[in-house]
């Protein structure tokens, strides 16, 4: 086993949490260790939307122009699929900052474009590896690192461990992931539920939804949404409970769970089968679940980003957004200090003024999420917010703005001089 010290911090997961946090803190000096266990690219269950603020976030960390090449059309309007009904409302803008109107781009892409960046800045990346265990407290953490075999080289030794010796260590790890073995693993449901969601996704080609429009779709016993993100594919995603799915799938012996939600919606959501009849689709679906949405921030000793720190309903879209704001929130109480003077006491400070920072921004969101979310599966609900809807679509612009999507973006001090 062999054993390292050459770093300032540990960050757990590559997604867009972790990968910002490692470049954020590589732009403030520090040595980073980035490890990640998949392989990339891939493709995940997981929204595609950037806020006009958070394209500004990526214009910050180096990574706003490859990311601005490759995204789909500005979203300027906002849907709401209902069974017969589809309602169009206007998106509203952002007012501060270089960008009006968000876009999507898929985590297949931007995953790998945020890693690139992070080598460029000399950020050690560990891939495809795992953090089994984390030892220790803030000012001397040790981590246990398994090393695995890459898909191309299955005869390496997958098994081989690392142990690194750091100061500060941030938890990124992503939905239904567990994290590292010291109490802080999310691990499934003490039991399974009838109201447990499970999430899908999948992309298509070819499909006729008009450019600049991100509809949600409402249909009994889940939620979704659809949006034209990089190459002009069609992204579409959704949750649905277990007992629902379950009870659809015993009307269609045999079909695959994600071949059993794509005929539910069809079925359910006339918006969506319109436009998946001229569409073809250009992958096999993902599942993952159950979602697990809540607050997680400061409840471990480590600090944590991104879904780590907190999972919303996905309804709203404003996963990735949160991702990387929660990460530029936690850098910048970071880095008022020098990393060798962050021991217990100042860790647990720093812990106080994030957690205070997060959820003043997100907790109201999540709530937002969880109330919308609930509305969209219940028919007794979604009907009559159909019906408020076609008499105020301007309903629909006002939920997008509390849910974030007109939110300026964050500027740290430590960057006000330009971006490398």
């Amino acid at each position: 086993m062999h054993k390292s010290i050459a770093a300032d911090a540990l960050v757990i997961g590559a997604g867009p949490a972790g990968a910002s946090t490692a470049i954020l803190l590589r732009l403030a000096g520090w040595r980073v260790i980035l490890v990640e266990q998949q392989v990339y690219p891939r493709q995940k269950v997981c929204g595609e939307c950037l806020s006009a603020g958070s394209l500004a976030l990526l214009d910050q960390l180096g990574v706003g122009v490859a990311v601005r090449d490759r995204a789909g059309p500005e979203l300027t309007q906002l849907g709401w699929m209902s069974g017969v009904s589809t309602l169009i409302a206007p998106l509203p803008p952002c007012r501060e900052g270089p960008y009006r109107y968000g876009r999507a781009l898929g985590r297949d892409q931007l995953d790998a474009i945020l890693v690139n960046r992070a080598r460029e800045l000399d950020v050690t990346l560990i891939q495809p590896a795992k953090v089994r265990s984390v030892r220790g407290e803030s000012g001397n953490f040790e981590c246990e690192i398994q090393l695995r075999a890459a898909e191309h080289a299955p005869r390496q030794r997958s098994s081989r461990l690392t142990t690194h010796r750091v100061p500060v260590v941030i938890d990124a790890h992503g939905s239904w992931e567990n994290g590292p073995l010291d109490g802080t693993r999310l691990g499934p449901h003490a039991r399974r539920r009838g109201s447990d969601l499970f999430g899908f996704k999948a992309s298509f080609a070819h499909a006729t939804l008009a450019h600049g429009l991100l509809p949600v779709l409402s249909f009994p016993g889940g939620y979704g949404g659809l949006v034209i993100a990089d190459s002009g594919r069609l992204t579409l995603a959704g949750c649905i409970r277990r007992d629902t799915l379950a009870s659809w799938r015993a009307q269609l012996p045999g079909a695959s769970a994600g071949a059993a939600f794509e005929a539910y919606l069809r079925t359910f959501c006339r918006g969506v089968r319109e436009m998946l009849d001229v569409a073809h689709r250009s992958e096999p679906w993902l599942s993952v679940g159950p979602l697990q949405p809540r607050i997680r921030v400061g409840t471990c000793r480590m600090f944590s980003v991104g879904n780590a720190a907190g999972e919303s309903h996905p309804l709203i879209g404003e996963g990735m957004n949160m991702a990387l704001q929660s990460a530029f929130m936690l850098t910048g109480q970071l880095v008022e200090q020098p990393v060798r003077a962050i021991d217990v006491n100042r860790a647990l400070g720093i812990q106080r003024r994030y957690r205070a920072q997060w959820r003043g921004a997100f907790e109201p969101r999540l709530r937002l999420a969880a109330t919308l979310a609930h509305m969209a599966m219940r028919p007794a609900l979604s009907r009559p917010v159909t019906r408020l809807l076609q008499t105020w679509p301007q309903l629909l612009t006002a939920a997008a703005r509390l849910a974030g999507k007109a939110r300026s973006p964050v500027r740290q001090s430590f960057l006000l001089e330009g971006t490398p």
